[in-house]
């Protein structure tokens, strides 16, 4: 496993572990709420960014198969 994959898992590890905590939903007015969902949205895009620099291939695919599915 490359180190630039093994970096990428590691961000992709933490973005599951922000949204395992998303508050309950009917708290979504709540200042928790709005904490926590600007945080994951920064951890998203840190993720997404990182794919687009190191696996612009695997990138191309992706897009190409959620294009057929949908």
């Amino acid at each position: 496993m490359g180190k630039e994959f093994k970096e990428f898992c590691e961000k992709l590890r933490q973005l599951l572990s922000e949204v395992q905590g998303a508050p309950y939903p009917a708290a979504i007015e709540n200042e928790l709420y709005s904490i926590w969902y600007e945080h994951i949205q920064s951890t998203a895009m840190d993720c997404f960014e990182y794919l687009d620099e190191n696996f612009p291939e695997e990138v191309e695919n992706i897009s190409k198969t959620l294009d057929k599915t949908f």
